[in-house]
């Protein structure tokens, strides 16, 4: 994932232009679960969520991609060599499917998107199955977006990639109506939806919202949509720097600074100790989101385990 990524320059912090920020003392344990792993099935996943739920942490995480290529014309933006840490074959179950099937698993811990690609979607089904599944979990989802990185990706869904940005601001609109609103409607540049009625709403009023990305484009996105930034393979002060410019661009959007909540996960840069998960806590990360990489199941089960007493 983000080994040494390139992040923009962002002068100033946002603690000179606001309230001082409360910085957490703990941060909660979260899973990012292994469906890329060659030994993922469905059984498996369940077994890890309920299992994961059992040891104490507070949320299962999966990530989105369609359809993979074998040879990407595009570059994985998250690793120093540009190429993806999964194969175009592996499985990535969608996840709102998956975690429908978790819902039925567990019973407490959150289901959480990290992230969805809400662009290459059609919104108001993405807006149902959403809701359908906060509804059937007993509120428990926890929505991440992003726009993704790859043309070829966008093609496949036949949604132009240009402007995806502007795009997914209409979408989400039209998903918070659909949410909301007893009545739902829209008309914006990218989507017209006309007057009706979506049933079920989402147990939670409003359904957390969670932008992924470290673009400026993609903290702009943060600061006009979101509860919440997740971010992925970052060291303590990379957070730190990019939360400071969401509350900035807040400002300028006469939004709270002090609502944006901040999440983060890794793959390559796993905390080792309790000391480096309290770094991230002292940059105001709430959750952490852990990958498991043993080479078998047993592995998996005994690596979930010993994170879970290294950190809760």
């Amino acid at each position: 994932m983000l080994s040494h990524c390139i992040l923009p320059h962002f002068a100033g912090n946002v603690l000179d232009k606001g309230r001082p920020r409360q910085l957490r003392s703990t941060v909660e344990l979260a899973l990012n679960l292994p469906a890329v792993h060659p030994a993922a099935t469905g059984p498996l996943l369940g077994d890890l969520a309920a299992r994961a739920e059992d040891l104490g942490y507070s949320a299962l995480y999966l990530g989105e991609h369609v359809v993979l290529f074998d040879a990407p014309i595009d570059e994985y933006p998250g690793s120093d060599t540009g190429e993806a840490f999964f194969p175009a074959d592996s499985a990535v179950p969608d996840p709102l499917t998956t975690h429908a099937y978790l819902a039925g698993r567990t019973e407490r811990i959150r289901l959480a998107t990290g992230v969805m690609l809400v662009p290459q979607r059609n919104p108001v089904y993405t807006a149902k199955h959403a809701a359908t599944l906060d509804w059937v979990s007993g509120g428990r989802l926890d929505l991440g977006i992003g726009v993704g990185w790859s043309r070829e990706e966008y093609r496949a869904c036949d949604v132009p990639f240009a402007r995806r940005f502007d795009r997914v601001v209409d979408y989400v609109q039209v998903m918070r109506t659909l949410w909301e609103d007893p009545l739902s409607e829209f008309s914006g540049e990218f989507y017209r939806l006309p007057a009706c009625r979506q049933y079920p709403k989402p147990v939670q009023q409003p359904l957390p919202l969670w932008f992924g990305g470290w673009s400026e484009p993609a903290l702009a996105r943060a600061a006009d949509l979101a509860d919440g930034w997740y971010g992925f393979d970052l060291r303590p002060d990379e957070i730190d720097r990019i939360a400071a410019r969401i509350r900035e661009l807040m400002i300028e959007r006469d939004r709270d600074p002090d609502t944006l909540r901040v999440a983060s996960g890794a793959y390559s840069r796993m905390p080792q100790d309790r000391a480096d998960m309290d770094a991230f806590a002292a940059v105001g990360v709430e959750r952490f989101a852990v990958s498991l990489n043993a080479p078998d199941v047993a592995g998996l089960h005994e690596q979930l385990a010993d994170l879970a007493k290294t950190f809760t």
